[in-house]
């Protein structure tokens, strides 16, 4: 019999304070523990104040609160992953080669901003990868959300080092293909005005998926929505607790653990309460590494078996991925994570 599902709270303090190599072990051991057993993590003693994340919703709640068009002044071309993604524009299911129920039928609405090629002096971009960001003209957007996505970017290079230390991996072997990472904000809403969308449908927030890169920090509110499929194969209930940042690892974590790490399968399911459904926000800060970083098992992870895994760029596993996403192309690359997915779909 399965055990329980349960979401791990770790303490990052000993790493953000930077304690002794004794307190780091024994996160670095938690960290370890909820990779292999859940793969999603509730963290705590992160260091993100309040008035910053405080300061991203009240950005969040400004752009969204617009109209439709004067929203959709902000889309971007579907490849830079930037800017403005209206309601039913994606289907995140495609990024694992599943055909959703319905073709791009996600009803999120996001605003995503990223890492630019300004970002890194001296390293020349040749793709969308590090395309330059789009600010709305709501007050004060750009202000609070890069200082959130500066503090999401720190969180993430601490789980980075941490996770890291748990693998028995030199810090300097992740440090390499990360100094011009593809890092990326995207700020989600799911809420929509009354009867823009049937509410006796089988409603799909956000496809069943799994996250592109290494480590995604998510904030989020605490609002049910957001569903994990657990090693019980049935989906399961997350929302993060007080003061937490919820944290699951993505398919580059898969690829150079072999599996042993798993990228998490999650969806949003959006909660209906008296026929309306209720709001949910949420920013998740995808780590994603170089552009040009060959995504290769690690060695130790080889020693286990042979690879499941083919080495690709992360450029080509992003793109493979936003092509599902953004234009409906099933991505053929994804044939574990289909296999899990189809086996709970039946």
């Amino acid at each position: 019999m399965a055990a329980p599902f349960v979401v791990p709270t770790v303490d990052l303090s000993p790493y953000v304070q930077d304690h002794g190599p004794a307190e780091r072990a024994v996160v670095a051991a938690d960290l370890a523990r909820a990779c292999r057993e859940v793969g999603f993590i509730q963290v705590v003693g992160h260091g993100v104040p309040t008035a910053v994340t405080d300061g991203l919703a009240a950005a969040m709640d400004d752009f969204f609160a617009q109209d439709l068009a004067a929203k959709k002044r902000w889309v971007r071309p579907a490849a830079e992953n930037r800017g403005y993604s209206p309601p039913k524009s994606e289907s995140l299911s495609y990024t694992l080669g599943v055909d959703p129920v319905t073709r791009m039928n996600d009803f999120f609405e996001a605003y995503n901003v990223g890492a630019s090629d300004d970002d890194y002096p001296g390293f020349t971009a040749t793709s969308d990868d590090y395309a330059a960001n789009t600010w709305p003209d709501t007050a004060d957007f750009e202000p609070r959300v890069t200082a959130y996505f500066a503090e999401a970017r720190r969180v993430a290079h601490v789980l980075q080092d941490a996770f890291a230390d748990a693998l028995g991996t030199d810090r300097e072997r992740f440090a390499a293909v990360s100094d011009h990472a593809i890092n990326v904000l995207r700020m989600n809403n799911y809420a929509l005005p009354p009867g823009e969308i049937d509410l006796g449908a089988d409603l799909t927030g956000m496809g069943e998926h799994t996250d592109f890169g290494f480590v995604t920090v998510l904030w989020a509110d605490q609002v049910a929505g957001l569903q994990v499929l657990g090693q019980d194969g049935t989906w399961h209930d997350v929302m993060p607790a007080d003061g937490a940042l919820l944290v699951n690892l993505g398919d580059i974590a898969a690829r150079v653990t072999n599996d042993e790490w798993m990228s998490t399968l999650h969806r949003v399911k959006p909660p209906v309460v008296d026929g309306t459904i209720r709001r949910r926000r949420s920013a998740a800060f995808f780590h994603d590494w170089n552009a040009d970083a060959l995504i290769e098992t690690l060695p130790a992870a080889l020693e286990r078996g042979e690879a499941f895994y083919e080495p690709v760029t992360v450029s080509e596993h992003v793109a493979a991925k936003l092509r599902g996403s953004r234009a409906g192309v099933k991505n053929p690359s994804a044939a574990r994570e289909q296999a899990r997915v189809e086996a709970v779909l039946g």
